[in-house]
């Protein structure tokens, strides 16, 4: 550190930091960086060792085109997870042992040496297929697959039996290196990234929900609003994603984490709590309801985004959730101020679109309790169950 000479008052600006200092701070933020992309970074890794195994094996067995289908096979189903690469492999290989093994019989039945003989056998071949993909996604490569064994074949001097075999074997050798280098090498699982999806959801469900029971009681910018939920469905559907890959994990033997069913479920459930709630403050009551309500409606708010936030927080580290009583009193004390507005006479003058609105307050309110309740439960099973 060097100290310039200066009054008190220019202290921190005669303050100098020296190279080591500054070299630290830009390591740190470089490392901040490269960890945002982790999954990405990893992912690049696979893939490419993916291809250079696969291209080693292929050259020790001698494929054909220096194994260009094996190769191809490992880099498309090296996916960003090991649930993912899994399901992707399995896809692959079924699609390409249907479309293989019926562009053979295509190719035995049909002469194709000539090239009328060829768009025969590609139409008969062809045609269904792409029929079946349109039908059940795993099948997308099929077509893809029959014409490969109908047109390379005959390029390298292959029967279609020979060429639909050779196809397979290196598809499935492709998917094998593909698969056991998703779980080997920097393995970045689907249950992890579920964990952290499901902590940025729950993070955007704490900051959207005190918006939305504001809207019951004052105007808000309604616009705002909705984008903001479209984002957090957005985001719910990449995590019921994440989860069908987290599901596919379990049938690795070395992982012992918990369904994410469930917990997508729950979240799920809350989701549509809040579009309950977005759906109904359209408008803000009346005056003399939403004075008497608002500062229930404020503290259930708090409350409800603190439980969101604290859950996110023990998601994400496999920590101990929040105690939900806080969020029971302040729901009590929403429903007492409503049964005392029923009471006084206060809800008679309502129309039927505001009785309405205020049921949905009040039905939206306990729905979000039972299901915080749930996510509690859904919780304590990740922290009880540690990572292999």
């Amino acid at each position: 550190m060097r100290w310039a000479p200066t009054s008190r008052s220019s202290f921190f600006h005669g303050l100098e930091l020296d190279p080591a200092v500054n070299n630290l701070s830009l390591s740190k933020s470089l490392y901040d960086r490269a960890n945002a992309f982790r999954p990405q970074l990893r992912f690049c890794l696979r893939a490419t060792v993916s291809a250079l195994i696969a291209l080693a094996i292929s050259r020790n067995l001698n494929f054909p085109l220096h194994g260009l289908w094996m190769v191809l096979t490992a880099v498309v189903v090296s996916q960003v997870s090991v649930g993912a690469s899994v399901r992707a492999t399995i896809d692959y290989l079924v699609g390409t042992l249907a479309g293989a093994v019926y562009a053979a019989a295509v190719g035995v039945v049909v002469p194709h040496a000539s090239a009328l003989g060829q768009a025969i056998a590609l139409t008969f071949a062809v045609a269904p297929l792409a029929f079946a993909a349109a039908l059940r996604p795993n099948f997308r490569v099929a077509p893809f697959s029959a014409v490969l064994v109908l047109l390379i074949g005959g390029v390298l001097g292959e029967s279609p039996i020979m060429s639909a075999a050779v196809r397979v074997l290196e598809v499935a050798l492709g998917g094998v290196v593909a698969a056991a280098v998703s779980i080997l090498v920097f393995p970045e699982r689907a249950h992890r990234l579920g964990q952290e999806a499901g902590s940025r959801i729950l993070r955007e469900m704490a900051d959207l929900l005190p918006a939305l029971l504001a809207g019951f009681t004052r105007s808000v910018d309604l616009a705002d609003v909705r984008r903001r939920q479209q984002d957090l469905g957005k985001a719910m559907t990449a995590f019921q994603a994440l989860a069908d890959e987290a599901r596919r994990e379990l049938m690795v033997s070395f992982t012992r984490d918990p369904d994410p069913a469930p917990l997508s479920r729950t979240l799920l459930r809350l989701r549509h709590d809040l579009v309950i709630f977005g759906r109904a403050d359209v408008a803000p009551l009346p005056v003399g309801i939403s004075e008497r309500l608002e500062p229930r409606l404020m503290h259930f708010g708090r409350d409800g985004s603190d439980f969101l936030l604290g859950c996110g927080r023990a998601l994400e580290h496999r920590g101990a959730a929040p105690p939900l009583e806080p969020l029971q009193a302040a729901l009590e004390a929403c429903d007492a101020e409503i049964a005392a507005l029923r009471a006084e006479g206060l809800t008679r003058p309502l129309t039927t679109a505001e009785v309405e609105r205020l049921f949905a307050l009040g039905f939206g309110l306990d729905q979000f309790l039972q299901n915080a309740g749930d996510l509690a439960r859904r919780v304590a099973e990740y922290s009880a169950r540690q990572p292999s």
